[in-house]
């Protein structure tokens, strides 16, 4: 069969699981329709401001549109949140203080909050006297109760969970582990639960504070972006805990009060409202990616007919040669920078070389189709995003024809 026809069968194959996100998008799509409707957002509040930001409009209501959509007491949005790690080290530095000790129990964290939890010499957690502890998950990705409950029997001032896979083989958390291990763990500790989100948003009707989650942490330059927002990152949750990070991220005694953004909020409010759509063509891409490579010989997550707790697709590959020539691919079939060819490169905050590809209107933004990987073995690609479904089945052919050239 030639690859636009096996793509075509994937299609019809994944028809029902395609249908149960589109429910999905619609229940959000109309959450976030509430939330703009319920705080009266107008066109005053794109305006930017100037100075210290005092009583800056766009900003305060993006905050109270955010907090609504996410079911937050609380939120804090911001341009100024460079990257989603620097959202989630700005929680970090904001919750811990010297003698305190922060528990992941997803595991090791994500390469690039490796060097702000336990770097020496640079300013991290570690320097300034907190302590780290980890849960490993069990073999197959799954939180591991037991490991849990002995490592509560020592108190910890945060506990973490990263809810996406990151540079490890395995699915995201869905809704329901992510309830379950709160539930756990609420039974052993009442220290504050916070979810690194990114990647999470909007793939299912309810978000990890509506089942126990204390704080939520992401990046708009993916899922709550919707492919407008410039940059920026969001913190979600309860009041008192944000007022204690929103210190960190200005000055104690100030927090939210000040910072002001010349350029105007729309892009961050229209993203906002587009970004169920977008996500939704993300999940159909990532679905579809994993299902035809599958076809084709290749070990994928997400196995087919399974839901996804993020928008990513994971592909295994042989060696090196045919995971770069793969990134490569996703680079030519972008709308920007399609003529640039990406190489493996020591970016800083990973620990192995690492190739990219993001033609993308925001720079480096992964809720446009973008791929990403480590180069070491097992030789895995990182696919996410497409801001059309239309666009990662161009992706597909393209790729598959690639390879098969080999």
């Amino acid at each position: 069969m030639q690859i636009t026809e096996i793509i075509k069968d994937t299609q019809k194959d994944l028809k029902k699981l395609f249908s149960f996100y589109e429910d999905v998008a619609l229940f959000n799509q109309e959450k976030v329709l509430n939330a703009f409707r319920h705080n009266n957002v107008a066109l005053r509040h794109f305006n930017g401001t100037t100075g210290y930001g005092y009583d800056d409009l766009g900003r305060d209501t993006l905050n109270k549109v955010f907090a609504e959509t996410f079911c937050a007491e609380s939120a804090l949005v911001s341009p100024y949140f460079t990257t989603g790690t620097h959202t989630i080290s700005t929680t970090l530095y904001g919750l811990l203080r010297p003698g305190d000790t922060l528990l992941s129990v997803s595991g090791t964290p994500y390469d690039t909050l490796q060097d702000v939890i336990m770097g020496e010499g640079n300013g991290s957690l570690k320097d300034f006297g907190v302590c780290f502890d980890k849960v490993e998950l069990t073999e197959n990705g799954k939180f591991d109760y037991k490991a849990i409950t002995a490592a509560l029997k020592k108190p910890h001032t945060v506990i973490f969970i990263q809810r996406s896979r990151g540079y490890s083989w395995r699915n995201a958390f869905l809704i329901e582990d992510i309830r379950d291990v709160i539930t756990h763990i609420r039974k052993l500790s009442e220290a504050p639960i916070i979810i690194d989100n990114c990647y999470g948003e909007f793939t299912d009707k309810r978000e990890p504070l509506e089942v126990g989650a204390d704080l939520i942490m992401g990046s708009l330059i993916k899922n709550p972006g919707g492919g407008l927002a410039p940059t920026g990152g969001y913190i979600a949750g309860k009041a008192k805990l944000i007022e204690q990070v929103s210190y960190r991220m200005t000055v104690p005694g100030v927090g939210m009060e000040v910072g002001s953004y010349e350029n105007g909020y729309r892009l961050f409010y229209q993203g906002l409202f587009m970004a169920p759509h977008i996500t939704l063509q993300a999940i159909k891409s990532a679905l579809t990616f994993a299902a035809v490579f599958e076809k084709f010989g290749y070990e994928t997550l997400p196995k087919r007919d399974a839901k996804c707790g993020d928008i990513i697709c994971s592909v295994k590959f042989d060696n090196a040669k045919q995971l770069i020539s793969f990134v490569q691919t996703v680079q030519r079939s972008s709308p920007i920078d399609a003529f640039v060819t990406p190489y493996p490169w020591d970016m800083p905050g990973y620990n192995h070389q690492v190739i990219m590809a993001a033609g993308t209107f925001v720079q480096g933004a992964s809720i446009e189709l973008s791929a990403d990987s480590p180069i070491k073995a097992p030789y895995i690609a990182y696919l996410q995003g497409a801001l059309t479904y239309e666009h990662a089945l161009i992706a597909i052919d393209e790729c598959l024809k690639k390879l098969n050239q080999m």
